[in-house]
């Protein structure tokens, strides 16, 4: 049983003046800055659940600040007292005005139960909590639960109870209703006073509004709890995307060679690189598919946007583009018809590609494009774009005719399909002479794996601001 607080307790003595006046001082300065923050965030995004989590933070720490400020300044000045004399003709029966608004006053008062006598002394800042007249009386201990929310009920009942059976401190919090219907979240300490015998003699208490405060810790954990969700719903996102990407897109990210993957007439290969933000899963594809008549089609593309919507309308695109190639259709028929299909999709977007169709048997590349990078053509040590026939975005206009160019690739030849993702980078500098500058490497290269580690290596660790696919043919000797 803790110690009892007797009735004849000598009073304590005051901390010196100016050690709580530095505090204050200190406080007044925090709390300016912590307010020159929460000003700074009031512009801010509502729309975006991270700031918005970080402004419920200022402006919990701002209510914190100006509690320790009011406490300190209590502490200094000591508690008031209720001295007003009542007007001639009797009790004024108007309820006191209300202190300015943060203050300490509007927000704590004392109360105290006699057991003995049954008197109640209520001091007026609590009458005003609880949005009481005093004329009205204060309210006994048995009176006091039926101000409260029917759930909170017991916890009262509970802590008086071992307050006053047992001898502990009330430390607790409930809500009350006040008459207008309004809602207060009151803090409760107490202490039982013992009279010279060690019996109960009556229950102290001080009461808090803490309402804004709890408030602002409510919003603070509503708002991380919407930030955690939003995390959580993108990684379940990514997680989603780049599952749906790998089920689309070929099964190998090195040699096709080399896991039994090639086309007739040619050496193929091909490579994924993320962004410098691995969280960007776009709608970039490749692909080489043998086609029935002995042809390959080659093409790669990207669709604007990140997420499952550009991965899943790439799977559409992708999955249309090979029906058709399969189907015998030109590359740049395959174009026309794929803007078509973006036009008539539920989620229209922009995007590009290159179409191509290799012959082994005559060394013909025919291709078309839809404003995408051309193909680069290494031969001989020397590379070079091909000159790109007239092809506008998909999806950016109707009706439109994509036109074909043709070219004869000789043994030996290095075809690198790229998006445009490859050479987009943080150095504006970037772009195709990068690769073109490639072009004695890929000289010397074997194989096309050879060709595209040697792409991996000179552009794999760059700090890409989108991802990248590329695919690399080397024409058979």
């Amino acid at each position: 049983m803790p110690s009892h607080l007797f009735a004849d307790r000598p009073a304590p003595q005051p901390p010196e003046r100016d050690a709580v006046d530095a505090l204050i001082n200190r406080t007044r300065l925090l709390r300016g800055d912590v307010d020159a923050v929460r000003r700074d965030s009031s512009v801010i995004d509502d729309d975006d659940p991270q700031l918005r989590w970080q402004r419920a933070l200022c402006e919990l720490a701002v209510h914190q600040l100006d509690d320790l400020g009011e406490h300190l300044g209590q502490l200094r000045d000591g508690i008031p007292h209720a001295t007003a004399a009542e007007p001639a003709g009797g009790p004024s029966t108007e309820t006191p005005a209300e202190p300015p608004t943060g203050s300490l006053l509007s927000r704590v008062g004392s109360a105290e139960w006699n057991l003995l006598t049954d008197e109640v002394s209520w001091s007026d800042e609590l009458y005003r909590i609880f949005g009481r007249s005093p004329e009205t009386g204060a309210l006994s201990l048995d009176e006091l639960p039926s101000l409260l929310l029917a759930e909170d009920q017991p916890l009262l009942t509970s802590m008086v109870t071992d307050c006053l059976v047992d001898g502990r401190p009330i430390d607790g919090e409930f809500r009350i209703l006040l008459p207008d219907g309004d809602m207060r979240t009151l803090h409760m300490t107490g202490e039982p006073v013992l009279d010279a015998d060690g019996c109960t003699a009556s229950m102290w208490a001080v009461l808090r509004d803490v309402s804004r405060l709890r408030r602002s810790q409510h919003i603070v954990s509503r708002t991380r709890d919407t930030l955690r969700r939003q995390e959580q719903r993108a990684r379940t996102e990514h997680r989603m995307a780049v599952e749906l990407q790998e089920a689309v897109l070929p099964p190998w990210r090195g040699s096709l060679s080399a896991s039994g993957r090639s086309a007739r007439g040619l050496d193929l290969a091909a490579h994924y690189l993320p962004s410098e933000s691995s969280d960007l899963i776009g709608g970039d594809w490749y692909d080489a598919l043998p086609l029935p008549d002995g042809r390959t089609m080659l093409t790669v593309g990207n669709l604007t946007g990140h997420g499952i919507p550009a991965t899943s309308a790439m799977a559409m695109l992708l999955g249309a583009l090979r029906g058709m190639a399969v189907a015998g259709v030109a590359p740049g028929a395959v174009l026309g018809h794929l803007n078509e299909l973006i036009e008539c999709s539920a989620q229209p977007a922009l995007g590009s590609a290159v179409c191509c169709r290799f012959d082994p048997e005559s060394g013909t590349l025919v291709w078309a494009q839809a404003g995408h990078p051309a193909p680069l053509l290494f031969r001989n040590g020397v590379g070079r774009p091909l000159s790109a026939p007239d092809g506008v975005l998909l999806g950016a206009a109707s009706g439109v005719i994509y036109e074909q160019d043709r070219v004869d690739l000789l043994p030996g030849d290095v075809l690198v399909l790229h998006t445009d993702g490859l050479t987009r980078q943080n150095d504006r500098s970037a772009g195709p002479d990068m690769l073109l500058g490639l072009a004695p490497r890929f000289a010397q290269a074997r194989t096309a794996q050879d060709c595209v580690r040697i792409l991996v290596e000179e552009l794999g660790s760059a700090e890409r601001l989108d991802d990248a696919c590329v695919l690399v043919a080397r024409v058979d000797t």
